[in-house]
């Protein structure tokens, strides 16, 4: 505190002084050096140049606070989660510093607000304000180090904005529940690239569709591959959930395709000169393409909504959709 107060009266009496403030509210303390907060808060679309006529943005920024942040956030994770193994670890750390996770937060703290850029991205503002967010971070460590970086996790993102226990517990993997769901039931799934382009500020954009047996699924657009598919898992999920058809039409090609599989080959060419009259023993049987179950890892979720174990080619009725959904409750209350 007493730093703080000290700091506040070195502060320059000039423009840059709503700048400092600003941070103050935002990291907790006021910066040393205020060049790397300015490079942070510069977006790409803006031309800049230093004093030796490089351009700058806060790109080199990004990468490092994006390493810093991985580090950040898994320590905490870590020393938050003593019993869990390495997969929820990773799985929870993957959800704090996920894009749209940092766009919120970035928005929530105000510095969206103080990014610099031409304006002509104001649609792809969550993308941005993402790339600021760990752009911060990266000044934060240049200017005061890895422990300050970990101040600012713990005390004024963890602590006052993100619930860590509620975030860990929260299935968000659309993609990742996607494939489980396809193999449970052995249902053949891709992800197909349908489009690739630039926006206004010559960031790529993608759009992703998911394809279940041949079938159309879902498209989904965003800023990488990963967002993209994401989001058309996502709505694919929603389509198995919400449109009984979509699932009848999956589970039909499956059954074509199996069907395909399974038929016997007749009429096989014979290997020896004088060939022996085959006896009803001999007749070749159809081949068994049932799979080994693969076994699913309990993993420890709280109001899962995306929990498809009960979807079947078979419509349920209302009565029995309460009951699976009352057996469900009571299994996970238990």
């Amino acid at each position: 505190m007493l730093n703080n107060l000290i700091d506040l009266i070195r502060l320059p009496f000039r423009a840059e002084k709503e700048l400092y403030l600003s941070l103050y509210k935002i990291i907790g303390f006021y910066p040393r050096h205020i060049d790397y907060y300015k490079t942070a808060l510069l977006h790409k679309s803006l031309t800049r140049r230093n004093e030796k006529g490089k351009y700058i943005n806060n790109e080199r920024l990004e990468f490092l606070g994006d390493a810093i942040l991985d580090a950040v956030v898994g320590d905490i994770v870590f020393r938050h989660f003593p019993r869990k193994r390495e997969g929820f670890l990773t799985n929870t750390r993957s959800k704090l510093v996920q894009r749209e996770m940092l766009g919120k937060l970035s928005k929530e703290m105000g510095i969206e607000q103080l990014v610099k850029s031409d304006g002509r991205g104001s649609s792809h503002n969550s993308y941005m304000g993402g790339n600021a967010f760990e752009a911060l971070v990266g000044a934060i460590y240049l200017d005061r180090g890895y422990d300050a970086c970990m101040q600012f996790m713990q005390k004024r993102i963890l602590k006052q904005l993100v619930n860590i226990d509620k975030v860990a517990y929260k299935e968000v993997n659309f993609k990742s529940k996607l494939l489980e769901w396809s193999q449970k039931n052995r249902i053949n799934m891709d992800f197909v690239l349908v489009s690739q382009k630039q926006d206004t500020t010559n960031s790529p954009v993608f759009n992703y569709k998911v394809v279940l047996e041949g079938i159309d699924g879902s498209t989904g657009t965003g800023y990488s591959k990963k967002e993209s598919q994401q989001q058309a898992a996502k709505l694919t999920l929603e389509q198995l959930r919400k449109h009984p058809q979509f699932i009848d039409q999956v589970f039909a090609a499956k059954s074509d395709r199996t069907k395909m599989e399974e038929e016997p080959v007749l009429n096989v060419p014979e290997t020896e000169t004088n060939p022996v009259p085959t006896t009803e023993a001999d007749t070749l049987e159809p081949m068994d393409t049932q799979e080994k179950s693969i076994p699913n890892e309990p993993t420890a979720t709280i109001a899962d909504e995306f929990d498809l174990s009960d979807i079947s080619s078979r419509p349920l009725t209302r009565e029995e959709i309460i009951a699976e959904a009352e057996a469900a409750a009571f299994g996970e209350s238990a």
